[in-house]
């Protein structure tokens, strides 16, 4: 923190100097992230350090920006920066940003590129949102079977400087068919008598540009790729996909999956941009939703009025935390695995068995504790009368059958939203809890009209 304070005095005092040229030697010697800082300490001078910037380190300090200081900075620079900054940026950052922008300002942003650029751009916009396509750059190296070791060493060389990464290569036919990818490693290593084909393993991971990308983060992440091919349908090569762009999509998949646990909406921006308006109204849904279903609740406890005795009342809450946390543990753990890819649709049913036997282990463990516990109540406080264990009885049933029900809830709600093409991440703690309490309560309720039914009469 000193030392980010010490550069904000240094880029201060030059800028109060109009020593702009001390200003470019200094931010050219920092690192992009303690550039990026600067702009989130200094925000009003952010777009003089992206004009001050060579026009490399500006892109890549750019393009990790996050998107509303990306736009707020892009207004305000000189047209002739703007039009180098976005024909520069690699194809992959710029459908990143441009599929950001609304209406205008997309148009404003396409005219200013290059002939070539805006076709690929467009070309680019043209996949659906959250698909491969969107993430993937045209960037990238291509040899052909039949070529000798040193033609494709001599081709790096021609090539190289223009591709996202020379990590590896991709092997095509004469019609543009992907045939593997090999490793720069196994080029360099190889004999120069060698040929392409010699090297290929046939052991080539790839992806689909409709594919969602959510898909390609369980893929990348299953293989340990820096990078990965795209095709279409007819395995035409189309680009890759790099590992700097996955992690992006991952940590944003992991944001608002965070934010969906906690029962509001994804949030576009980040917090501290969102404007209280917006605030509210991620959050006024799923509070409505879950207002409703505690409504359901007070209606089962008004239905029951009549039976409950003040001990009977002091053991609701007990009742519904335990079917609650059973669920949203469920619940998590099931939508985790579906993250991590280690649980699909088809495993629908052993989850369930799963959750079966563990419901019902973990049931039978806080049923007997609260036997336990209001049987030593009753020792020290006689409250719960002569028919004591008739209730602890009643709760320690109600407890088995409760947890049993909210772990299956909890796991098997992930699956149903999955099916139905919606976010797993929905099933939200609190929507779960809500959903537990409600049936929980029905089911306390008619244990204890059951097992009660001459005591409370």
């Amino acid at each position: 923190m000193e030392e980010l304070d010490m550069q904000v005095e240094r880029i201060e005092l030059f800028i109060e100097q109009g020593d702009m040229l001390s200003l470019e030697g200094y931010l050219n010697e920092l690192n992009i992230s303690d550039v990026e800082e600067l702009i989130d300490e200094l925000p009003e001078h952010g777009p003089l350090f992206l004009e001050t910037l060579s026009i490399k380190r500006a892109i890549n300090v750019f393009r990790i920006l996050d998107f509303p200081t990306q736009e707020r900075i892009i207004k305000k620079l000189s047209a002739p920066k703007v039009r180098e900054l976005i024909n520069e940026m690699p194809p992959d950052d710029r459908t990143s940003f441009l599929s950001e922008l609304k209406g205008d300002a997309v148009k404003r942003i396409i005219i200013l590129l290059s002939p070539e650029e805006r076709k690929e751009a467009l070309s680019l916009l043209g996949y659906p949102e959250d698909s491969v396509g969107r993430l993937m750059t045209p960037d990238y190296i291509t040899v052909k079977s039949h070529w000798s070791i040193p033609r494709v060493l001599d081709h790096i060389r021609r090539y190289g400087k223009a591709s996202e990464t020379i990590d590896v290569l991709y092997v095509i036919d004469s019609e543009g068919k992907l045939i593997d990818d090999i490793r720069i490693k196994d080029v360099l290593l190889a004999e120069p008598e060698n040929l392409v084909e010699n090297l290929i393993d046939n052991r080539l991971i790839k992806l689909y540009a409709d594919d969602p990308q959510e898909e390609a983060v369980t893929i990348f992440r299953m293989n340990n790729r820096v990078a990965l091919p795209v095709v279409d349908n007819q395995d035409i090569m189309l680009g890759i996909v790099t590992i700097d762009d996955i992690l992006w999509v991952a940590n944003e998949e992991y944001t608002e999956d965070m934010q969906r646990f906690g029962g509001t909406e994804a949030l576009d921006e980040p917090y501290m941009d969102v404007s209280i308006f917006q605030l509210v109204t991620k959050r006024a849904g799923w509070l409505v939703v879950l207002f409703v279903g505690q409504l359901f609740t007070a209606s089962v406890i008004e239905h029951y009025e009549t039976q409950l005795t003040v001990a009977l009342l002091a053991l609701v809450p007990l009742i519904m935390s335990s079917g609650g946390n059973s669920g949203s543990q469920a619940s998590t753990l099931i939508i985790q695995a579906m993250a991590l890819g280690e649980v699909t649709l088809a495993d629908w049913w052993r989850v369930m068995k799963r959750e079966i036997l563990s419901g019902l282990a973990l049931g039978i463990i806080l049923g007997i504790l609260g036997f336990i516990r209001i049987g030593a109540w009753q020792a020290f406080t006689a409250s719960y009368g002569d028919s004591w264990e008739l209730l602890a009885g009643a709760v320690s049933l109600s407890l088995v059958c409760i947890v049993l029900w909210g772990s299956l809830i909890g796991s098997m709600l992930p699956f149903i939203l999955r099916r139905l093409g919606a976010d797993p991440a929905s099933s939200s703690a609190p929507f779960v809890s809500t959903l537990v309490d409600v049936s929980g309560l029905f089911i306390y309720f008619t244990f204890i009209s059951l097992i009660l039914k001459d005591v409370i009469q």
